[in-house]
Order: C-alpha cells, then sequence, then structure tokens
C-alpha cells in the first residue's frame, strides 16, 4: 500500500486507486448497508472484548492483535456503510475513509478536532493491518505486553472516535 500521506497530499492519486476498488467492485454503493451501521459496530466491540479476554493470558498477543485490527476494521465498515456503501478490501476501505471523512466540510468544522479521522488515524489503521498480518502468518511471538496494552487503548480510541462521527 502506498504511504499515507501521499494519499492525503495527492487527491489525484487517491481518487484513481479508489475508482480502481470502484471498478472492481471492491466498494458497492448499496442502500441495504445503511441497515448495517449498528452492525458493524457490535461486531467491533464484540472484536474488542474478544481481544480483552485474550489478553489475560499471554501466550495469545497474536490473537490480541488480530481481534484488535478487526475491530478497528469493523468500526470503519460502519462508516462506509453510514455512507450507503459496503467493502470487500481493506484497503479500498481505508482510502474511502480517508476520502469521505478526512476533510472538514462546513457541517463539520464546528467539530471538535478529535472527532475527525486524521492522517495519524489512517497511518494507525495501516500499522495495525500490518501488525494483524504479522500476528496471522509469524511463526515467532512478536508483540510484548506493553506493546497489546498500547494497541488496545489506541483500538477504544480510534472506535470511540468513530462513534462520535456517525453519531453527528
Amino acid at each position: 500500500m502506498k504511504k499515507i500521506k501521499e494519499y492525503f497530499e495527492n487527491l489525484a492519486v487517491l481518487e484513481k486507486e479508489l475508482n480502481f476498488h470502484f471498478s472492481k467492485k471492491n466498494i458497492i454503493q448499496e442502500e441495504t448497508a445503511k441497515k448495517l451501521v449498528n452492525a458493524h459496530l457490535e461486531k467491533a466491540k464484540h472484536n474488542l472484548r474478544t481481544a480483552d479476554l485474550l489478553i489475560s493470558n499471554k501466550d495469545y498477543n497474536d490473537w490480541v492483535v488480530i481481534s484488535l485490527y478487526y475491530a478497528l476494521y469493523h468500526s470503519c465498515l460502519a462508516l462506509l456503510a453510514k455512507k450507503g456503501y459496503s467493502s470487500k478490501n481493506h484497503t479500498a476501505t481505508l482510502l474511502f475513509i480517508i476520502k469521505n471523512y478526512s476533510d472538514i466540510s462546513k457541517e463539520e468544522i464546528e467539530m471538535i478536532d478529535k472527532t475527525q479521522l486524521t492522517k495519524s488515524d489512517a497511518e494507525f489503521y495501516t500499522s495495525l493491518k500490518q501488525d494483524r498480518h504479522d500476528a496471522s502468518y509469524s511463526t515467532e511471538s512478536i508483540f510484548s505486553e506493553d506493546s497489546i496494552k498500547d494497541l488496545r487503548k489506541r483500538t477504544i480510541a480510534f472506535i470511540n472516535k468513530i462513534e462520535t462521527i456517525l453519531e453527528k
């Protein structure tokens, strides 16, 4: 995946890649998707609870990372669903979110900065996506207790931010 910074700085690149995903039907517009906003949020919270259960046993930190990633991913799918879209691709999901939830519109000017998805949020999503990949396919245990606590804290903050955006 291209660097997140490039998507924020070069809208033409973002549009080109997003259009590619639309053409491949990785993202599709469907009115019924709007009915899935709460279901995706509930799935995100379910995955977060799964991570919490696994944290107590330090032998499963790889699965904690996977659960945290999917908590984050389902919260992102809730944002797509709110606009009437569904996604079959993780990269396409991130591109859609960067395009549709990064810029502050006239209606959003009054919102505090914490309710905007920022470049930092997108970078966290990408970072956790890579950690999920490493946790899934690596034969080594590579996640410390401290890194797990940090990922959990950041995932909760991300989900809370998305809930705030969805409430407006």
